[in-house]
Protein backbone atom coordinates (compact mmCIF):
# COMPACT_ATOMS: atom_id res chain seq x y z
CA UNK A 1 0.00 0.00 0.00
CA UNK A 2 1.17 3.46 -0.93
CA UNK A 3 1.09 5.57 2.31
CA UNK A 4 2.48 8.61 0.00
CA UNK A 5 -0.76 10.68 -1.30
CA UNK A 6 -2.29 9.75 2.19
CA UNK A 7 0.72 11.73 3.84
CA UNK A 8 0.68 14.13 1.51
CA UNK A 9 -2.85 15.10 1.55
CA UNK A 10 -2.06 15.58 5.68
CA UNK A 11 0.42 17.88 5.06
CA UNK A 12 -2.11 19.87 2.48
CA UNK A 13 -4.87 19.70 4.80
CA UNK A 14 -2.73 21.09 7.72
CA UNK A 15 -1.14 24.49 5.53
CA UNK A 16 -5.01 24.57 4.89
CA UNK A 17 -5.79 24.72 7.88
CA UNK A 18 -2.81 27.33 8.65
CA UNK A 19 -3.70 29.73 5.82
CA UNK A 20 -7.86 29.51 7.20
CA UNK A 21 -6.48 30.67 10.32
CA UNK A 22 -4.57 33.62 8.86
CA UNK A 23 -7.30 34.93 6.84
CA UNK A 24 -9.81 34.80 9.51
CA UNK A 25 -7.47 36.08 12.14
CA UNK A 26 -6.80 39.24 8.89
CA UNK A 27 -10.95 39.51 8.60
CA UNK A 28 -11.65 39.88 12.49
CA UNK A 29 -8.79 43.43 12.01
CA UNK A 30 -10.99 44.54 9.26
CA UNK A 31 -14.26 43.73 10.62
CA UNK A 32 -16.90 44.13 13.45
CA UNK A 33 -19.50 41.43 14.35
CA UNK A 34 -22.86 42.70 14.81
CA UNK A 35 -25.34 40.89 17.66
CA UNK A 36 -26.01 38.40 15.18
CA UNK A 37 -22.92 37.23 14.22
CA UNK A 38 -22.65 39.04 11.07
CA UNK A 39 -19.51 40.83 10.02
CA UNK A 40 -19.81 44.45 8.95
CA UNK A 41 -17.57 47.12 8.53
CA UNK A 42 -17.84 50.84 9.36
CA UNK A 43 -17.42 53.23 6.13
CA UNK A 44 -15.85 56.19 5.83
CA UNK A 45 -17.91 58.95 4.99
CA UNK A 46 -17.21 62.86 4.55
CA UNK A 47 -19.19 65.84 6.40
CA UNK A 48 -18.47 69.11 5.90
CA UNK A 49 -18.87 71.92 8.54
CA UNK A 50 -19.58 75.26 7.80
CA UNK A 51 -17.17 76.69 10.23
CA UNK A 52 -14.36 75.82 12.56
CA UNK A 53 -14.45 73.36 15.27
CA UNK A 54 -16.71 75.22 18.01
CA UNK A 55 -19.43 74.00 20.24
CA UNK A 56 -22.14 74.17 17.63
CA UNK A 57 -20.80 71.20 15.95
CA UNK A 58 -20.23 69.25 19.54
CA UNK A 59 -22.22 66.56 19.03
CA UNK A 60 -20.52 65.68 15.21
CA UNK A 61 -17.52 65.86 17.45
CA UNK A 62 -17.98 63.49 20.08
CA UNK A 63 -19.73 61.15 17.15
CA UNK A 64 -16.37 60.77 16.06
CA UNK A 65 -14.04 61.07 19.05
CA UNK A 66 -16.02 58.80 21.48
CA UNK A 67 -16.50 56.59 18.55
CA UNK A 68 -19.75 56.28 18.48
CA UNK A 69 -19.82 56.41 14.86
CA UNK A 70 -17.91 52.86 14.46
CA UNK A 71 -20.43 51.74 16.90
CA UNK A 72 -23.13 52.88 14.19
CA UNK A 73 -21.28 51.41 10.70
CA UNK A 74 -19.88 54.57 10.09
CA UNK A 75 -16.18 56.47 10.16
CA UNK A 76 -16.88 60.08 10.22
CA UNK A 77 -14.20 62.80 8.65
CA UNK A 78 -15.27 65.94 9.57
CA UNK A 79 -13.95 68.62 7.48
CA UNK A 80 -14.35 72.47 9.00
CA UNK A 81 -15.22 75.46 6.77
CA UNK A 82 -15.38 78.91 6.79
CA UNK A 83 -17.13 81.99 5.98
CA UNK A 84 -19.22 81.76 3.02
CA UNK A 85 -18.36 77.85 2.26
CA UNK A 86 -20.62 76.62 0.06
CA UNK A 87 -21.32 73.47 1.67
CA UNK A 88 -25.23 73.38 0.36
CA UNK A 89 -23.72 73.00 -3.45
CA UNK A 90 -20.45 71.31 -2.41
CA UNK A 91 -22.89 68.35 -1.05
CA UNK A 92 -25.09 68.91 -4.42
CA UNK A 93 -21.81 68.09 -6.57
CA UNK A 94 -21.03 65.07 -4.90
CA UNK A 95 -17.82 66.88 -3.42
CA UNK A 96 -18.98 65.73 0.20
CA UNK A 97 -22.16 62.83 0.95
CA UNK A 98 -22.80 64.83 4.14
CA UNK A 99 -22.52 68.48 5.38
CA UNK A 100 -24.11 71.17 7.61
CA UNK A 101 -26.10 74.26 6.82
CA UNK A 102 -29.43 76.14 7.73
CA UNK A 103 -33.16 75.53 6.75
CA UNK A 104 -33.37 78.56 4.44
CA UNK A 105 -30.46 77.74 2.14
CA UNK A 106 -31.91 74.45 1.37
CA UNK A 107 -35.26 75.94 0.96
CA UNK A 108 -33.76 78.39 -1.38
CA UNK A 109 -31.69 75.43 -3.47
CA UNK A 110 -34.83 73.19 -3.81
CA UNK A 111 -36.94 76.02 -5.22
CA UNK A 112 -34.69 76.76 -7.83
CA UNK A 113 -34.50 73.26 -8.92
CA UNK A 114 -30.52 73.53 -8.74
CA UNK A 115 -30.42 70.45 -5.81
CA UNK A 116 -31.97 67.61 -4.55
CA UNK A 117 -30.19 68.24 -1.17
CA UNK A 118 -32.64 67.04 1.99
CA UNK A 119 -32.29 67.48 5.34
CA UNK A 120 -31.56 64.40 8.00
CA UNK A 121 -31.11 65.78 11.09
CA UNK A 122 -31.36 69.57 12.96
CA UNK A 123 -29.44 70.34 15.63
CA UNK A 124 -30.91 73.99 16.69
CA UNK A 125 -34.29 73.76 17.06
CA UNK A 126 -34.17 77.65 18.00
CA UNK A 127 -32.37 79.23 15.72
CA UNK A 128 -29.29 80.87 17.72
CA UNK A 129 -28.70 84.04 15.08
CA UNK A 130 -29.75 87.26 16.70
CA UNK A 131 -28.94 91.35 17.30
CA UNK A 132 -26.77 92.08 20.01
CA UNK A 133 -27.13 95.62 21.90
CA UNK A 134 -26.05 97.12 24.47
CA UNK A 135 -27.44 96.47 27.96
CA UNK A 136 -27.19 100.21 29.22
CA UNK A 137 -29.97 100.90 26.44
CA UNK A 138 -32.52 99.11 28.00
CA UNK A 139 -34.24 97.82 25.21
CA UNK A 140 -36.76 95.02 25.99
CA UNK A 141 -37.81 94.05 22.59
CA UNK A 142 -36.18 93.46 18.97
CA UNK A 143 -39.10 96.45 18.26
CA UNK A 144 -37.63 98.86 20.68
CA UNK A 145 -34.13 98.03 18.93
CA UNK A 146 -35.91 99.12 15.89
CA UNK A 147 -37.27 102.19 16.40
CA UNK A 148 -34.71 103.85 18.44
CA UNK A 149 -31.88 106.06 17.71
CA UNK A 150 -28.49 103.95 16.43
CA UNK A 151 -27.51 101.88 14.09
CA UNK A 152 -27.87 98.41 13.13
CA UNK A 153 -25.15 96.08 11.66
CA UNK A 154 -26.36 93.10 9.29
CA UNK A 155 -25.29 91.36 6.83
CA UNK A 156 -27.18 92.53 3.55
CA UNK A 157 -29.32 89.88 1.80
CA UNK A 158 -29.87 87.27 3.98
CA UNK A 159 -33.48 86.06 4.76
CA UNK A 160 -32.95 87.15 8.42
CA UNK A 161 -32.73 90.71 7.63
CA UNK A 162 -34.56 90.87 5.35
CA UNK A 163 -37.36 89.45 7.53
CA UNK A 164 -36.77 91.77 10.10
CA UNK A 165 -36.20 94.88 7.84
CA UNK A 166 -39.95 94.31 6.76
CA UNK A 167 -41.66 92.91 9.76
CA UNK A 168 -40.08 96.28 11.68
CA UNK A 169 -40.22 98.59 8.80
CA UNK A 170 -43.23 101.06 10.38
CA UNK A 171 -41.49 103.25 12.83
CA UNK A 172 -38.22 102.17 12.28
CA UNK A 173 -35.75 104.84 12.92
CA UNK A 174 -32.18 103.09 13.48
CA UNK A 175 -29.94 103.09 10.46
CA UNK A 176 -28.91 99.75 9.01
CA UNK A 177 -25.43 99.34 8.04
CA UNK A 178 -23.45 96.47 6.56
CA UNK A 179 -21.95 94.14 9.16
CA UNK A 180 -18.46 94.17 8.71
CA UNK A 181 -17.56 90.68 11.09
CA UNK A 182 -16.06 91.25 14.48
CA UNK A 183 -17.41 93.43 17.31
CA UNK A 184 -14.65 96.26 17.31
CA UNK A 185 -17.39 98.83 16.35
CA UNK A 186 -19.74 97.78 18.74
CA UNK A 187 -17.56 97.99 21.51
CA UNK A 188 -16.40 101.82 20.53
CA UNK A 189 -19.76 102.73 19.95
CA UNK A 190 -22.77 102.95 22.82
CA UNK A 191 -25.51 103.42 20.05
CA UNK A 192 -24.47 100.75 17.79
CA UNK A 193 -25.95 97.12 17.22
CA UNK A 194 -25.03 94.01 15.29
CA UNK A 195 -25.71 90.73 14.25
CA UNK A 196 -24.36 88.01 16.30
CA UNK A 197 -24.56 84.35 17.15
CA UNK A 198 -26.52 84.16 20.52
CA UNK A 199 -23.29 81.57 21.66
CA UNK A 200 -20.57 83.44 20.50
CA UNK A 201 -19.92 87.45 20.17
CA UNK A 202 -22.00 88.09 23.33
CA UNK A 203 -19.57 86.09 25.39
CA UNK A 204 -16.73 87.99 23.38
CA UNK A 205 -18.11 90.99 24.35
CA UNK A 206 -18.72 90.46 28.12
CA UNK A 207 -15.23 88.96 28.25
CA UNK A 208 -13.68 92.26 26.89
CA UNK A 209 -15.98 94.17 30.05
CA UNK A 210 -19.07 94.96 28.14
CA UNK A 211 -22.19 93.96 29.23
CA UNK A 212 -24.58 93.28 26.52
CA UNK A 213 -28.33 92.25 25.85
CA UNK A 214 -29.26 90.04 23.12
CA UNK A 215 -32.21 89.29 20.97
CA UNK A 216 -32.94 86.00 19.48
CA UNK A 217 -34.03 86.70 15.86
CA UNK A 218 -36.52 83.51 16.19
CA UNK A 219 -38.40 85.90 18.71
CA UNK A 220 -39.99 87.77 15.89
CA UNK A 221 -41.09 84.71 14.08
CA UNK A 222 -38.39 83.76 12.04
CA UNK A 223 -37.12 80.71 13.21
CA UNK A 224 -35.06 78.09 10.50
CA UNK A 225 -33.55 75.86 11.76
CA UNK A 226 -29.64 75.67 11.51
CA UNK A 227 -26.78 73.30 11.67
CA UNK A 228 -28.75 70.90 9.64
CA UNK A 229 -27.24 67.75 8.78
CA UNK A 230 -27.85 67.31 4.59
CA UNK A 231 -27.57 64.72 2.30
CA UNK A 232 -28.32 63.91 -1.46
CA UNK A 233 -31.74 62.45 -2.40
CA UNK A 234 -30.05 60.36 -4.73
CA UNK A 235 -27.27 59.11 -1.36
CA UNK A 236 -30.83 58.33 0.66
CA UNK A 237 -31.86 56.03 -2.63
CA UNK A 238 -28.20 54.37 -3.35
CA UNK A 239 -27.32 54.25 0.31
CA UNK A 240 -30.02 54.14 2.99
CA UNK A 241 -28.72 52.02 5.89
CA UNK A 242 -25.51 54.32 5.45
CA UNK A 243 -28.04 57.68 5.99
CA UNK A 244 -29.51 55.79 8.83
CA UNK A 245 -26.42 54.86 10.69
CA UNK A 246 -24.91 58.22 10.58
CA UNK A 247 -28.30 60.02 11.64
CA UNK A 248 -27.69 57.15 14.48
CA UNK A 249 -24.53 58.47 15.09
CA UNK A 250 -24.89 61.69 15.03
CA UNK A 251 -28.35 61.79 17.56
CA UNK A 252 -26.18 59.44 20.25
CA UNK A 253 -22.69 62.16 19.51
CA UNK A 254 -25.45 64.95 20.63
CA UNK A 255 -26.88 63.18 23.54
CA UNK A 256 -22.95 62.29 24.45
CA UNK A 257 -22.07 65.99 23.95
CA UNK A 258 -24.77 67.55 25.57
CA UNK A 259 -24.58 65.12 29.07
CA UNK A 260 -20.54 65.33 29.50
CA UNK A 261 -18.98 67.91 26.95
CA UNK A 262 -15.91 68.52 28.66
CA UNK A 263 -13.59 65.64 27.03
CA UNK A 264 -14.76 67.17 23.33
CA UNK A 265 -14.16 70.55 24.43
CA UNK A 266 -10.66 69.93 25.45
CA UNK A 267 -10.26 68.31 21.79
CA UNK A 268 -11.83 70.52 19.44
CA UNK A 269 -9.53 73.55 21.28
CA UNK A 270 -6.74 71.54 20.16
CA UNK A 271 -8.20 71.70 17.12
CA UNK A 272 -9.06 75.87 17.40
CA UNK A 273 -7.14 77.09 20.21
CA UNK A 274 -8.58 80.62 19.12
CA UNK A 275 -10.88 79.58 21.63
CA UNK A 276 -10.01 79.29 25.26
CA UNK A 277 -11.62 76.48 27.17
CA UNK A 278 -13.71 78.85 29.97
CA UNK A 279 -14.95 80.24 26.54
CA UNK A 280 -15.53 76.68 25.63
CA UNK A 281 -17.63 75.93 28.35
CA UNK A 282 -20.07 79.23 28.17
CA UNK A 283 -20.49 78.87 24.44
CA UNK A 284 -21.67 74.92 25.20
CA UNK A 285 -24.10 76.14 28.37
CA UNK A 286 -25.33 78.76 26.23
CA UNK A 287 -26.70 77.19 23.32
CA UNK A 288 -28.32 73.69 25.47
CA UNK A 289 -31.65 75.43 25.71
CA UNK A 290 -31.63 76.21 21.96
CA UNK A 291 -30.78 72.52 20.95
CA UNK A 292 -32.89 70.62 23.47
CA UNK A 293 -35.77 72.89 23.80
CA UNK A 294 -37.50 75.96 22.27
CA UNK A 295 -35.25 78.42 23.70
CA UNK A 296 -37.57 80.76 25.18
CA UNK A 297 -39.51 81.12 22.18
CA UNK A 298 -43.15 79.79 22.36
CA UNK A 299 -44.84 79.46 19.10
CA UNK A 300 -47.23 76.87 17.84
CA UNK A 301 -44.77 74.85 15.29
CA UNK A 302 -41.66 74.45 17.83
CA UNK A 303 -43.76 72.62 20.12
CA UNK A 304 -43.60 69.58 18.60
CA UNK A 305 -42.12 66.99 21.08
CA UNK A 306 -40.57 65.39 18.68
CA UNK A 307 -36.71 64.89 20.58
CA UNK A 308 -33.16 65.37 19.54
CA UNK A 309 -32.50 66.85 15.93
CA UNK A 310 -35.90 66.40 14.62
CA UNK A 311 -38.15 68.37 12.34
CA UNK A 312 -41.86 68.79 11.69
CA UNK A 313 -43.54 69.79 8.69
CA UNK A 314 -45.10 72.40 9.98
CA UNK A 315 -41.94 74.05 10.51
CA UNK A 316 -40.65 73.58 7.30
CA UNK A 317 -44.05 74.77 5.65
CA UNK A 318 -43.78 78.12 7.65
CA UNK A 319 -40.38 78.94 6.47
CA UNK A 320 -41.55 78.09 3.04
CA UNK A 321 -44.31 80.49 3.21
CA UNK A 322 -42.13 83.47 4.88
CA UNK A 323 -39.37 83.35 2.12
CA UNK A 324 -42.30 83.37 -0.36
CA UNK A 325 -43.52 86.30 0.90
CA UNK A 326 -40.52 87.93 1.05
CA UNK A 327 -39.64 87.04 -2.48
CA UNK A 328 -36.87 85.14 -1.75
CA UNK A 329 -38.04 82.56 -3.45
CA UNK A 330 -40.38 82.13 -6.69
CA UNK A 331 -41.55 78.66 -6.41
CA UNK A 332 -42.71 77.07 -2.98
CA UNK A 333 -41.52 73.90 -2.96
CA UNK A 334 -43.54 71.18 -0.50
CA UNK A 335 -42.33 70.94 2.92
CA UNK A 336 -42.56 67.41 2.94
CA UNK A 337 -39.77 67.16 0.53
CA UNK A 338 -37.66 68.84 2.42
CA UNK A 339 -36.54 66.52 5.14
CA UNK A 340 -36.85 63.27 6.14
CA UNK A 341 -38.01 61.26 9.35
CA UNK A 342 -36.08 59.39 11.13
Amino acid sequence: MNVFPVAFSAVLAFVFSLVLSAVTCLSLTLFSVDAFGAKTKSEKVRLALNWKPEPQFGGFYAAHIAELDKKNNVELELVPGGAGTPVVQMVAAGQFEFGLASADEVVVSRSRGKTDVVALFAVFQTNPQGIMTHSKRSFQSLADVFRSDGTIAMQKGLPYALFLRRKYASGMKASIVPYLGGISNFMSRADHSQQCFFTSEPLVARKQGTSVKTFLVAESGFNPYTTVLITREKVLREKPELVENVVRAVRAGWQRYLEQPDDINLKMHELNPSIDMETFQQMADAQKSLIEGDGGVSTASDKTGLGLGKMSAARWGELIDQLHSMKVIEQKPSSESMFVKF
